[in-house]
């Protein structure tokens, strides 16, 4: 199976996390922790609209963090993108996941 070099793709969406000014460091950070992309920003009064792209499984338990980091004053939308190959060393990781437990 490895000779194949197996390649596996994820879903990506697009978010749209609207927070006040004062938490979007934290809110930058947590992206970069969970794979994300910050696509722009745009400033709407007291509050920052912040375009990102994320891999929906970074995602699971977003909604909590989010609202825990901003005392519950954060929001967002998501929507599905596209599909992107996942990094290396995660698929590696499935691979050997999946070998272990492969019955032949």
């Amino acid at each position: 199976f490895k000779k194949c070099k197996p390649i596996l793709l994820e879903p990506i969406h697009n978010l749209v996390i609207i927070v006040p000014n004062e938490y979007m460091g934290d809110v930058m950070g947590d992206i970069s922790t969970r794979r994300g992309r910050i696509m722009g920003m745009e400033q709407h009064g007291k509050k920052q609209y912040l375009n990102a792209q994320m891999p929906l499984a970074e995602m699971f338990a977003y909604y909590p963090a989010l609202k825990s980091f901003t005392q519950g004053r954060g929001r967002f939308t998501q929507e599905f993108s596209h599909y992107e190959r996942v990094p290396e060393e995660i698929t590696q990781k499935v691979v050997e996941a999946w070998q272990d437990n492969d019955v032949q």
